[in-house]
């Protein structure tokens, strides 16, 4: 199946402790359904000191959020669905509120 929600997209949250936050997805985990969203979902992770980071500590970092947990932004700014359809030869992603063509 193809992604509806691919690296570098502009989501929303729909749920969740970031309900209506914003931000690029970062990273895209197709087999575990979850996206990885640049500044939201936001954990702390508790690290001991390595070569490479003598210091530890507690770090923030984000973490991955489900796929049905977020929506593409469109155009005018609000949550839309992705649909697909031929435009010629090439097969492209569209928001189904606008009917624009999605980037990429």
């Amino acid at each position: 199946m193809a992604a509806k929600i691919k690296k570098g997209d502009r989501v929303v949250v729909l749920t969740g402790k970031d309900k209506g936050r914003q931000g690029s997805v970062l990273q895209v985990f197709p087999k575990e359904q979850r996206v990885l969203v640049e500044g939201l979902n936001m954990v702390q992770r508790h690290t001991r000191p390595t070569q490479t980071d003598p210091q530890g500590g507690i770090k923030n970092k984000e973490a991955p959020l489900h796929v049905s947990n977020v929506a593409v932004v469109d155009s005018q700014g609000k949550p839309t669905r992705v649909g697909f359809r031929m435009e010629g030869d090439k097969k492209v992603r569209f928001a189904k509120t606008t009917g624009e063509v999605i980037n990429g």
